[in-house]
């Protein structure tokens, strides 16, 4: 077939172009025909454009051209994915391509390169620190930015908005890795020593009871969402099928839990029974001496007047005991670590430990919240003295 190339007059310069306009399609959205225009200096130019395209067209692999910008896409594709995850991600989503938008969100989609995504990230890691003029962003950061950037450019090849993710080989440098995790020093989740420490610190507390579903591996939003029909005192076990978590450490969104795997029922230690029972009777006085005043949330965790714990007061009152018991101020999440660990290294079996942990398989429960310490190293340095045989038994030898 011949190709449909016409010969333009010469223009001003005395120069003869060719242009072709081809159909590319039907826009999906309109349901009308697509064409493209193409003006070639040469013919031989031209009717190589008019096959390639023409092979795209004919392979579906063929991207119109389009104006859209990076952040005209980024747009686009939250509000689909919107449809899927929820609020509270959402939320996130858009906080960590904010880090993006300010240097690449007004390049047209189809230009931007590889080269540019590089070089956004090596800025990030000097100096990408939004709150903070000059200071680099932390590699886990950056990262996360770099992971929503490269899905949501995926996408658009599948949408044919362009043909390649140039973000898809794109990573942070070893060298960037290394460097933090010099800077950067981990913080190392309680012992069994500081648990118990805390544990016999707190009994007179009015949280006494919401503390120790903390530290038997509840997450924060899971205790704060925990309500009393949530609770059976009498077979002494917990649903756990509610969270009241936060957006931005502002809003209060109630929701599910994090998973179907996160929806499940737990035993109640005895310890964790007795706490519950009494802050129920307490609530119960509370309820009778404010009256009309008091508000029957229904919640657990409540202030004195009934008002639901967010997850930020229960934290903030965590860290101040932490500090009258001068223990180490870890994350009130770290008490997962603590029990799960606890937990591993005194033989319970690994679809126990995730069932108890919320997680769909315990990779997810040992990867992240299994952390021995040197201490509980100890008895495997004692197994390994019987390779090294019994020194008194070989002097005897001798």
């Amino acid at each position: 077939m011949v190709a449909p190339i016409k010969k333009l007059p010469p223009n001003l310069k005395g120069e003869i172009r060719y242009r072709f306009v081809i159909d590319v399609g039907v826009d999906p959205e309109t349901g009308k025909r697509k064409q493209v225009t193409r003006t070639c200096d040469t013919l031989k130019e031209a009717r190589v454009e008019y096959a390639r395209i023409a092979n795209q067209r004919h392979e579906g692999t063929f991207v119109p051209p389009n104006k859209i910008t990076v952040n005209e896409w980024l747009d686009r594709w939250l509000a689909l994915k919107a449809e899927d995850l929820e609020e509270t991600t959402i939320y996130s989503y858009r906080i960590t391509l904010d880090r993006v938008r300010g240097r690449l969100g007004r390049i047209r989609l189809q230009e931007l390169t590889e080269q540019e995504v590089e070089e956004w990230v090596r800025w990030a890691l000097r100096s990408g620190h939004g709150r903070k003029a000059g200071a680099p962003l932390g590699v886990t950061s950056v990262e996360m930015s770099l992971a929503r950037l490269k899905e949501a450019l995926g996408r658009a090849v599948t949408r044919r908005l362009v043909s390649m993710n140039v973000a898809e080989h794109v990573v942070i440098p070893r060298k960037a890795r290394k460097e933090e995790r010099k800077r950067k020093e981990e913080v190392v989740p309680w012992n069994i020593r500081e648990v118990r420490t805390f544990i016999s610190g707190i009994e007179g507390e009015r949280l006494y009871a919401p503390l120790l579903l903390s530290l038997m591996g509840l997450r924060p939003a899971e205790v704060c969402g925990l309500r009393w029909r949530d609770v059976d005192l009498e077979k002494s076990t917990i649903v756990i099928a509610n969270t009241r978590t936060m957006m931005g450490n502002r809003y209060v969104v109630e929701k599910d839990t994090k998973s179907l795997a996160g929806e499940r029922d737990l035993p109640l230690p005895a310890p964790v029974h007795a706490a519950l029972k009494q802050l129920k009777a307490l609530q119960a006085r509370d309820k009778l001496a404010r009256g009309d005043g008091y508000v029957d949330s229904g919640y657990v965790v409540v202030h004195e007047t009934g008002l639901a714990y967010t997850v930020k007061q229960l934290r903030r009152h965590a860290y101040r005991l932490m500090e009258i018991l001068k223990l180490r101020r870890v994350r009130l999440y770290d008490s997962r670590a603590s029990c799960f660990t606890y937990l591993a290294n005194n033989g319970v079996p690994d679809h126990i430990l995730a069932r108890w942990a919320g997680h769909k398989n315990v990779s997810t429960t040992k990867r992240w919240y299994v952390k021995p310490d040197v201490e509980d190293l100890r008895e495997a340095a004692e197994t390994w003295t019987g390779l090294h045989g019994d020194p008194t038994r070989a002097r005897e030898k001798t």
